[in-house]
């Protein structure tokens, strides 16, 4: 049996038979004097386990116990305490303390073989299967990672071919995304909560789906019925988005992100903290997607002109954190980069 066995005892003769019993079951055995040199033998060596006797001058088997698993190094080594006590008090503050088992003192042969052999497989054991939980949640880690990643391209697919029905917008869905991630980001979410937001941006007009064809792209301004019939994409994305279950928070940005925070907007007419932060935040990057990219019956709108809308919109179309965020986004953006190409 390749183990290796530390026994600390002050008294020379209990080292001795400690030593001449275990090494007879081909086990590794080195002894030491003293707690202090129990310590010191640590500092470079990590055996399987380690017998310890309780009484000792100086440093006593507690106070060595302590420092044993105080030092992340040795910490998990398992101690069985070696004493002639038969009292409870001194097993319950050993095993309080982190001892796994006490043996008597004489020591038993056969006892001390048994214990020993069943405390070092029982602590292999557990290092086997410690190792194995650790490999499978990397296995399953690596599955989320892959399912996540495929979450995200059939999203980008679908808002691609939700952008693709409009000749004029293209690649306005994955803008206002970014845009919204980028929000998120100065706001101050968490990095999850950063892409969620971008993910539920990638679909915010996936109602459009919806929509026929000829009024999505129809040269000029739409008429009273043909914008009506445009105000349902919210409702349509929700009906879409409302059957992906594990993801429910993708409804929120398709049904809202037409809400007004002065409560004038479509189609629950919500207002201000009762509109879902995520469509708030939405609002600010598609209406400056909208404003900064072509259409059929206009070109970009010059930057500091959208940078006025945006703040006339404070309060009232837009989530005044959220619009502020915006403007900054717009002040930073020197070249009027931050806009379709």
């Amino acid at each position: 049996m390749d183990y290796w066995i530390l026994v600390v005892d002050d008294d020379v003769s209990n080292l001795t038979v400690a030593n001449s019993i275990l090494s007879s079951e081909s086990m590794r055995v080195s002894c030491v004097k003293s707690g202090a040199a129990a310590l010191k033998f640590l500092s470079a060596n990590k055996p399987d386990i380690i017998l310890l006797d309780v009484h000792m001058p100086e440093m006593d088997g507690f106070e060595t116990l302590k420092h044993i698993k105080e030092n992340e190094n040795t910490a998990d080594i398992p101690v069985v305490f070696l004493t002639a006590d038969s009292d409870n008090e001194t097993e319950t503050r050993g095993l309080k303390a982190g001892a796994i088992d006490f043996i008597a003192k004489p020591f038993v042969t056969e006892v001390l073989l048994l214990r020993i052999n069943h405390i070092v497989e029982l602590t292999r054991l557990q290092a086997d299967l410690a190792h194995e939980v650790e490999v499978k949640t990397r296995e399953v880690i690596n599955q989320q990672k892959k399912v996540e990643k495929m979450t995200v391209q059939i999203v980008m697919a679908l808002s691609g071919a939700v952008d693709a029905k409009d000749t004029y917008t293209n690649g306005h869905s994955a803008r206002v995304a970014e845009y919204s991630r980028r929000i998120a980001e100065l706001a101050g979410f968490s990095k999850q909560e950063q892409d969620d937001i971008y993910l539920i941006g990638l679909l915010h007009d996936v109602g459009k789906i919806g929509i026929p064809d000829a009024i999505i792209n129809k040269p000029s301004r739409l008429n009273d019925e043909e914008y009506a019939i445009i105000k349902t994409h919210p409702v349509l994305g929700e009906k879409i988005l409302e059957r992906i279950e594990e993801f429910p928070r993708l409804v929120t940005g398709a049904k809202y992100h037409h809400e007004r925070f002065d409560g004038k907007g479509y189609p629950d007419g919500l207002s201000g903290e009762n509109i879902p932060v995520e469509a708030r935040i939405i609002a600010v990057a598609d209406a400056y997607d909208a404003m900064s990219s072509k259409r059929a019956y206009r070109g970009v709108i010059p930057q500091q002109q959208v940078r006025a809308e945006v703040e006339k919109g404070k309060g009232t179309q837009f989530d005044p954190v959220f619009a502020d965020i915006m403007i900054a986004m717009i002040d930073a953006d020197t070249n009027y980069d931050l806009r379709e190409k």
